[in-house]
C-alpha cells in the first residue's frame, strides 16, 4: 500500500511539474543544456551562446510593447546589472523579440537601461527556450557549464529576489572554485 501511495505521489508531482512548465510556456527546463542561440548585437556583431561558457549568463527576454517587461527592467538594471557589470564572470543580455534595431534602441533609452539589449528579429533565440505563442518577460540563468539553473516568467518580486540569490550564489561558487585552482 505504501508503495502505491509513493508511486501515486511521484506521478502527481511529475504531472504538476509538467503542467507548471507548460503553463509557463518553456520548452526547456532547469538542468537542460541551454540551446546554443545566436546573439545578435545592434551593431551587427554576432556571437554564439556557447562562446560564453565559463561565465554565469542571464538572458532577459523582452519586447518594447510588453508592460510587465518595462516594470521589471529597472529592477534588473538596479539590482543585478549595476551591481555585477564589473564582474568578469557575469554577463547579462536583454534579447528583444521580433523588433527592429531602431525600436530596440528607442526602447533601451525609454527604459533607461544600460545593459546590452540584443536583437531577435525572427524570434529564433526566444523560441529556442519558449513555445510558439508564449509571452515574453522571461529570465533564464545559465551556469558556467552552459546548464540552465533558474527560469522566471512575468515579474514576481519573490521569484526575482530568488533569481538574484541564485546569481550571487553561482558567482560566489565560481570565485571559490577559482581561488581553489590557484
Amino acid at each position: 500500500m505504501k508503495k502505491c501511495i509513493g508511486l501515486l505521489l511521484v506521478i502527481l508531482a511529475c504531472s504538476f511539474t509538467q503542467a507548471q512548465s507548460e503553463d509557463r510556456g518553456y520548452i526547456v527546463k532547469v538542468g537542460d543544456e541551454a540551446p546554443d542561440i545566436e546573439l545578435l548585437f545592434p551593431d551587427g556583431t554576432k556571437k554564439q551562446l556557447k562562446d560564453l561558457r565559463g561565465k554565469i549568463v542571464m538572458l532577459q527576454f523582452t519586447a518594447s510593447w510588453c508592460g510587465v517587461c518595462r516594470k521589471e527592467m529597472p529592477f534588473i538594471e538596479k539590482d543585478i546589472w549595476l551591481k555585477l557589470k564589473g564582474n568578469s564572470k557575469f554577463i547579462l543580455f536583454g534579447i528583444d523579440l521580433k523588433e527592429s534595431k531602431e525600436t530596440v534602441e528607442k526602447f533601451a533609452k525609454e527604459t533607461k537601461i544600460t545593459y546590452p539589449l540584443l536583437l531577435d528579429p525572427e524570434g529564433k533565440a526566444f523560441y529556442a527556450f519558449a513555445a510558439q505563442g508564449a509571452g515574453v518577460t522571461r529570465n533564464v540563468i545559465i551556469d558556467d557549464n552552459g546548464k540552465i539553473v533558474f527560469m522566471t516568467r512575468l515579474y514576481d518580486k519573490k521569484e526575482f529576489d530568488e533569481m538574484v540569490k541564485v546569481i550571487n550564489q553561482l558567482l560566489k561558487k565560481k570565485q571559490t572554485d577559482t581561488t581553489k585552482d590557484r
